[in-house]
């Protein structure tokens, strides 16, 4: 039985010339494949048209910007497939200052909104009423805030090199007199994606309330077209996302900023009552309404745009991942974690001994221990910073918990519900506001903290979820419509800050693209009160699934060797030697996985057997870190019925790919897979090792598969090298 044919990657071999159309979905016609080569596709900047334009290209996507009569985007070109996006024109920003709404750029007179023709971009004209295009920068792409590799990790660069592009506007009116708008664009090398954030400065003398802005604005070519109203429109073939994120382990779930909606302008479209979802807006959900004194800038967040080149699930999947791989690569930090669940100082050293002991690398002080990272009592942190001095000097690093919002403070510095007036009714039903006398209190406290005991690590448990405060009585915001907006910069600006000081953070939401490192897999915290056997398999379906979105490095997932969320001794790995074939199914589905668990308990192991195995499994895992952290080709997901497998690839390695292999069946089982080694780089034939046994040459056909039999023993695994 054939068990990976439904998620074959039809993919040549570059068989086809570059920019030809895809004649099979999945296949990518450009030569080489960037996914696999991304070295050959460095960002550019063209000037064009005797001036008139620039463009901005890397061999895999092209967006050019006309500049005369005024700045605006023409045209969004997917070098790989040849599709064009843009079908008109638009402003490059939106800005409502003083409750006015101006235009940044933009052309006006295109009669027709359907398609754009290139001859009609001289009879454009610019918008008087608009900020004009005053002149433009370029050079290397810029880190907006500092990052070093302190923990394992692959090496990135940072920034990401590529191509920046700053255009600069201007306003004719004296009521916008002496306000200046940079419009940013930033290509990078070896990937389809652009970066766009705008900053609007004052120079002028009085301040300015800057009540709403659109950093984006773009009228797409619908990817789907409907007479009626068809329920749920097709989604584009571009992921975007920006650095507002929150509330959310899933990035569909905490997008906040990608809005998708109707253009009553394009009136040829063929829904009928003009419904097309064809225009997309980047904006916040609300505000910012803050106020631009003289003198300052106000920056904008940052929107990611990512061109796909395929409709194919796992090629989609693997161009997002590469996204964060290049614009967030401290996420690609994965360290080997215990949740201790004390801070007594004997079971701490302890902890600290078994880790060296273990191979492990960090141990973060969890929920329940009793850690307070918020306080200022200077006995407190003198016994924490004892705890932090023995762990570094036997090479460990020790960081803390602490729980920011689900939790009631006081009336006077929870948020106020806008729809009541009072507390209550938050996304967690109490939360404090970050702007309160508590929140401004708290960030300081959590500062001061990190910085004398010498923390290296932060969960953050329950960041900032969005909540709107109209209390008018916070200091740290005005009233309702600018407190989402000061919640998010207090919270991403202390992530920054943490980032800068090499602070690892586990934080349960989507803050990547603000510095944070690692988000829970996904997985249901009652599911480890389950029974052992059934905490396994659904564990092994966790990270199948959550590894779609997320390389394995984004992800935690779970292993209680305590109790959690109830359970008992059903549910319960402790006394470890007791319960030593689960513990270690575990540790060889989270490390084989490369997705690192929260090993929650007091001790790592109790026996020498249980130690022994601990090492086992570290050393296994190290001495294939590099492809387990690697990208997964999902080619089984777990149910229970047969094998089920994942395949690391990475055609950069000399190790390049390494096939995981999990019977969960209390019956051996022997089983034909095609194994889909397109992603390792590899051509012709492959050399496949099982375990520790001998290599044997393995011939891969026209797509990079090859077929291998194999025997796994009951509730077994295995796993097979490919170089």
């Amino acid at each position: 039985m054939r068990i990976a044919d439904a998620v074959l990657l039809l993919v040549s071999a570059c068989l086809c010339a570059p920019n030809a159309p895809a004649q099979v979905t999945g296949v990518p016609p450009q030569c080489p494949d960037w996914l696999i080569a991304p070295g050959t596709y460095r960002a550019s900047l063209v000037s064009e048209d005797s001036g008139k334009a620039i463009r901005m290209q890397n061999g895999l996507l092209s967006r050019a910007l006309r500049l005369k009569p005024n700045a605006a985007t023409v045209d969004i070109r997917n070098l790989v497939t040849g599709e064009e996006y843009v079908r008109a024109v638009r402003p490059e920003a939106l800005l409502r200052i003083n409750g006015k709404t101006v235009a940044v750029g933009g052309l006006s007179g295109q009669v027709e909104q359907g398609y754009l023709l290139e001859s009609w971009l001289d009879a454009l004209k610019s918008d008087t009423a608009a900020f004009q295009f005053a002149g433009y920068e370029s050079g290397p792409t810029a880190a907006p805030f500092p990052y070093r590799k302190k923990r394992w990790g692959p090496d990135a660069p940072w920034p990401p090199p590529g191509k920046s592009l700053t255009l600069r506007f201007r306003h004719a009116s004296p009521a916008l007199a002496g306000i200046d708008v940079a419009v940013h664009y930033e290509m990078y090398d070896g990937i389809p994606l652009v970066c766009k954030w705008i900053e609007v400065h004052n120079g002028g003398t009085v301040p300015f309330r800057l009540n709403a802005f659109t950093s984006e604005m773009l009228a797409l070519v619908e990817p789907h077209w409907s007479l009626d109203a068809p329920g749920i429109w097709d989604r584009y073939n571009i992921h975007v996302e920006s650095d507002y994120a929150f509330f959310g382990m899933t990035v569909a779930q905490a997008n906040k900023t990608a809005y998708w909606t109707t253009d009553s302008s394009f009136t040829s479209q063929v829904h009928y009552e003009l419904g097309t979802p064809c225009l997309l807006e980047c904006r916040p959900p609300l505000g910012p309404d803050v106020d631009v004194a003289a003198g300052e800038t106000f920056t904008s967040f940052r929107t990611f745009e990512l061109f796909y080149d395929s409709s194919e699930q796992e090629r989609r999947s693997l161009e997002l991942r590469r996204m964060y791989r290049v614009v967030a690569p401290w996420a690609m930090e994965n360290p080997i974690f215990l949740h201790l669940t004390s801070i007594e100082p004997d079971i701490v050293r302890r902890a600290v001994d078994q880790c060296v002991e273990a191979g492990f690398e960090m141990i973060i002080l969890s929920f329940g221990s009793g850690v307070n990272m918020e306080t200022d009592d200077d006995s407190t942190i003198a016994r924490m910073k004892a705890l932090a001095d023995y762990a570094h000097s036997r090479g460990i690093e020790l960081g803390g918990y602490s729980l920011l919002a689900s939790r009631h403070i006081s009336p006077a510095d929870d948020v106020i519900n806008p729809a009541t007036g009072h507390t209550g009714g938050a996304l967690f039903g109490d939360s404090p506001c970050l702007g309160s006398r508590w929140g401004i209190a708290y960030f300081r406290n959590l500062r001061a903290f990190i910085e004398r005991t010498g923390f290296d690590i932060l969960e953050h448990d329950g960041s900032y979820p969005g909540d709107i405060c109209a209390s008018a009585s916070h200091p740290g915001h005005r009233g309702r419509d600018d407190s989402q907006w000061r919640q998010w910069k207090t919270v991403t600006d202390f992530y920054k800050w943490c980032r800068g000081r090499d602070i690892y953070l586990n934080v349960p939401d989507w803050y990547f693209l603000s510095g944070s490192n690692k988000t829970a897999i996904g997985y249901r915290e009652t599911n480890w009160s389950l029974p052992r056997d059934r905490q396994i398999l659904l564990g092994r379906q966790n990270i199948f699934d959550g590894t779609w979105y997320k390389t394995p490095s984004m992800g935690w997932t779970f292993v209680p060797l305590v109790e959690y969320q109830g359970g008992g001794a059903a549910a319960t790995l402790e006394p470890l030697a007791d319960h030593l074939d689960a513990y270690q199914a575990h540790m060889a589905q989270n490390f084989g996985s490369g997705v690192q668990a929260c090993y929650r308990g007091f001790r790592l192991y109790d026996a020498e057997t249980t130690r022994a195995a601990v090492r086992q499994w570290t050393d296994w895992y190290k001495a294939h870190r590099e492809i387990l952290n690697s990208d997964i080709i999902h080619m089984h997901r777990p149910d229970g019925r047969t094998l089920d497998c994942m395949l690391h690839v990475n055609p950069a390695l000399p190790e390049k790919g390494l096939l995981m292999i999990y019977n969960p069946l209390t019956r051996p089982v022997t089983e034909t897979l095609t194994v889909p080694l397109y992603y390792t780089g590899l051509t012709g034939s492959a050399r496949i090792r099982r375990e520790a046994g001998d290599a044997r040459t393995f011939a891969l056909d026209a797509y990079g598969r090859t077929e291998i039999t194999v025997t796994v023993q009951p509730q077994g695994r295995t796993w097979y090298t490919i170089e």
